[in-house]
């Protein structure tokens, strides 16, 4: 069996096309979706529709509660990305489950973590701000009665826009980073290729690239000019503003 996820598409239709068509050169039993959708400048109304097309959304990402209205704040951006989107894609957004277990159970999926799509899995962050690996016992909370005892052996995530892996008893717990938004200053589409054989899991981090100057472009052409710079800016560095 062989999966493939991504998540954190964050309305980048350029990356999100050059991922689409890696996964399906690299033909997946199936194709998983962790949310993040539409929250970007990048031609959010066609990642929509591609997203639709070849592989909706699982879960519920945060970005995509904001979308729906389930949380309020940065109405401006709401405003425009909605505007750029058909009106059933906020009751979609709003319907989606928080995590999501395949692969006859072997295998939770989630956007940020299992109990909620707002909370880091794999990371903490402490006073100050400054952020650390999370400990195995946090871990282990936040994976929400996952385990090797019940079934579980792969939880797969996004929302820290970061590639992490490790094992916390016996589970397999990884980021997938992200489609678009990168944070590591390497602007390549992130996704994972989970693979079962012989009854074990092994996973594949893998990156695609895509052209980011063309996605710049678009967010120059077509963003509010409060909201097309940064995104133009965060495209093609591969760094948060």
């Amino acid at each position: 069996m062989r999966l493939a996820v991504f998540g954190d598409v964050h309305g980048n239709a350029y990356a999100l096309q050059a991922v689409l068509d890696a996964i399906q050169t690299a033909a997946p039993d199936a194709v998983y979706n962790l949310g993040d959708t539409v929250w970007g400048a990048a031609d959010p109304g066609r990642a929509w529709a591609l997203q639709q097309e070849h592989a909706p959304p699982t879960v519920r990402g945060n970005t995509d509660e904001r979308v729906a209205g389930m949380r309020d704040g940065k109405e401006a951006m709401r405003t425009w990305v909605r505007s750029q989107l058909p009106p059933e894609a906020s009751p979609v957004l709003a319907a989606l489950p928080t995590r999501v277990d395949v692969a006859g159970g072997e295998v939770r999926l989630a956007h940020g973590s299992p109990r909620s799509p707002w909370e880091d899995l794999l990371l903490t962050e402490e006073d100050g701000g400054h952020t650390r690996p999370a400990h195995v016992a946090e871990i282990r909370e936040r994976l929400d009665g996952f385990s090797f005892e019940t079934g579980g052996r792969v939880c797969v995530v996004g929302h820290t826009h970061r590639e992490l892996l490790t094992v916390v008893d016996g589970v397999t717990v990884v980021n997938a980073g992200p489609v678009s938004r990168h944070k590591d200053g390497l602007p390549l589409g992130r996704w994972v290729l989970l693979t079962r054989q012989d009854g074990a899991w092994s996973v594949e981090f893998r990156r695609t690239p895509y052209d980011t100057q063309a996605a710049a472009a678009w967010a120059h052409a077509h963003a509010p000019a409060d909201i097309a710079p940064d995104e133009a800016t965060w495209l093609t560095t591969g760094r948060e503003p």
